[in-house]
């Protein structure tokens, strides 16, 4: 096989970058971080039975009630048709709720809890050592940039 086949699994085909270790802050000790773990987890539970719920409904009246899913209201326009696309406006429902949610409870508690571990890492930033080499910054985990040749 080639040196740098896809294949080969037992050694890289290129060198693995060298990562600074610094200690890590630990965001999951934050009690804004568990909040908002909760204020995530409570609507998502929420919004996945809601929304599995009413198309498991649906799918359930059309196997056991179909005389009930026939049954014309308007014209050609039947109860199943119109609960069918009842499940669009559903999940639209549930997507709009969704973004208000986000954007009053969990994104504020976000921020808050972002702003704190920037200031974090700039006063650890401040009071690390620099950089040992010169023209060349090491690359912290977690990054964007890479270091030039």
């Amino acid at each position: 096989m080639p040196e740098f086949s896809p294949h080969r699994d037992d050694i890289p085909a290129f060198p693995l970058p060298h990562f600074e270790h610094t200690a890590p802050s630990r965001i999951s000790d934050h009690p804004e971080f568990h909040s908002l773990r909760r204020a995530q987890r409570r609507f998502g539970i929420r919004a996945t039975v809601l929304s599995v719920g009413g198309f498991l409904l649906y799918v359930l009246l059309s196997s056991f009630v179909p005389t009930v899913m026939n049954q014309p209201l308007i014209g050609r326009l039947t109860v199943g048709l119109t609960l069918g696309l009842g499940q669009f406006a559903l999940m639209g429902v549930t997507v709009w709720c969704h973004v208000r949610h986000m954007r009053t409870r969990v994104d504020p508690l976000a921020r808050g809890l972002r702003s704190r571990l920037r200031e974090t890492e700039s006063r650890r930033a401040r009071s690390a050592p620099p950089p040992q080499a010169a023209g060349q910054r090491p690359l912290r985990h977690g990054s964007r940039g890479f270091r030039t040749w």
